[in-house]
C-alpha cells in the first residue's frame, strides 16, 4: 500500500470551520495583520469573484468598491492568518468567475441576491416534504 505523504499532510492541516459559500456571495474575511509587535484582526468584506486551487493551496478572491475605487484581494483560504469567514449575503449568478464586474460601475456592478422561500427558509427540505394536508379536508 502506497502512502501519499502530501495528502496526509494536507488532511492534517485542513480547517473544519469554513462555511459553505459560492461565487457571487458576499463574504467577510477576518485576516490577522502583524505590525511590528502588534497583532490585530482586519475584516475585508466583498463579493466572491473567484475560487482557485484544491486542498491547502485553495484561494478566494474578493472584490469591493472603496471610495469609488475597485479593490480586489486574494486570500489563502486555509491560512492560519485567516481568523474566520462569514457569509453575509448569497448571490445569484450563473458563472464560475465574475471578472466582468471589473468593467462595471455603480448599480451594474452589483450581484442580485438569491431568493428564498418566505417563512419556510428555516426548515429543512425533509421537514417541508413531511408537511401534508389530508385529502378531503378544507384548509
Amino acid at each position: 500500500m502506497k502512502i501519499n505523504y502530501l495528502e496526509k499532510l494536507e488532511s492534517e492541516n485542513l480547517r473544519k470551520n469554513v462555511p459553505d459559500f459560492r461565487i457571487g456571495d458576499d463574504l467577510k474575511v477576518y485576516y490577522k495583520i502583524i505590525e511590528g509587535e502588534k497583532e490585530r484582526v482586519q475584516p475585508f468584506e466583498g463579493t466572491l469573484i473567484a475560487r482557485k486551487g484544491r486542498g491547502v493551496s485553495r484561494t478566494i478572491t474578493l472584490r469591493k468598491i472603496s471610495f469609488g475605487e475597485g479593490v480586489e484581494r486574494t486570500f489563502p483560504l486555509l491560512s492560519p492568518k485567516v481568523e474566520k469567514v462569514e457569509v453575509t449575503r448569497h448571490g445569484n449568478v450563473r458563472k464560475a468567475k465574475l471578472y466582468y464586474l471589473r468593467d462595471k460601475v455603480g448599480k451594474k456592478a452589483k450581484v442580485k441576491e438569491k431568493k428564498t422561500l418566505l417563512g419556510k427558509s428555516s426548515q429543512t427540505p425533509a421537514a417541508l416534504a413531511t408537511e401534508s394536508v389530508e385529502v378531503g379536508e378544507k384548509a
